[in-house]
């Protein structure tokens, strides 16, 4: 049987580069499959993956609406040998589902790669969703920008590199407005929690 895999950390761990190897080791080995990109990230990469340290990769763009059974089924799914979905914490509740019965009916492995908690130390809905659902659970580490524990958070920062404690929920970015941190020091520089 075909699992729900959610590889999760905070930014900077290296996720989009772990799925791309993946990917790649699938590619070797003359064996198809689907990649996904939510809009917020894939409208600005142009519809590919990538990593910070340069790969890349075409992948198929999806919003909130997209249902994942639907355009699988459109698929000769029989030749799907896994799906991969990148930022994976913009997925819906419905789509985890979708995903995991994808997993279970099609058997079709699915990995899933994205952050855990927002910039005020909320889940996501998707990563909520997988975290309840997934039948693997992968945590993939980086140290705290702060001192040299595990991060686990992210702090939003504004142009001047103060942090920001409010604002949209949903604010794409790189090093340049967030920094990856342990609890600690979240909640020393946040007052959050």
């Amino acid at each position: 049987m075909a699992k729900l895999h959610f590889f999760y950390s905070t930014m900077n761990a290296g996720k989009s580069t772990a799925l791309l190897q993946s990917n790649h080791n699938y590619f070797e080995s003359n064996l198809n499959t689907l990649l996904f990109i939510p809009n917020a990230i894939g409208e600005k990469s142009k519809g590919k993956i990538v990593s910070r340290i340069g790969l890349e990769a075409k992948a198929t763009i999806f919003n909130s609406q997209y249902n994942f059974i639907k355009e699988i089924k459109k698929l000769d799914f029989s030749d799907i040998s896994c799906i991969f979905v990148d930022e994976a914490q913009f997925l819906t509740s419905q789509q985890v589902h979708d995903l995991s019965e994808i997993a279970d009916e099609f058997n079709i492995p699915v990995m899933c790669y994205g952050i855990r908690t927002d910039f005020q130390g909320k889940l996501f809905e998707g990563s909520s969703e997988l975290l309840a659902l997934a039948d693997n659970l992968n945590e993939l580490k980086t140290i705290c920008s702060e001192c040299d524990k595990k991060a686990t958070m992210v702090m939003r920062l504004d142009s001047e590199g103060n942090v920001v404690l409010e604002g949209k929920k949903i604010l794409v970015g790189g090093n340049d407005i967030y920094k990856t941190v342990c609890r600690k020091h979240f909640r020393k520089l946040t007052n959050l929690i």
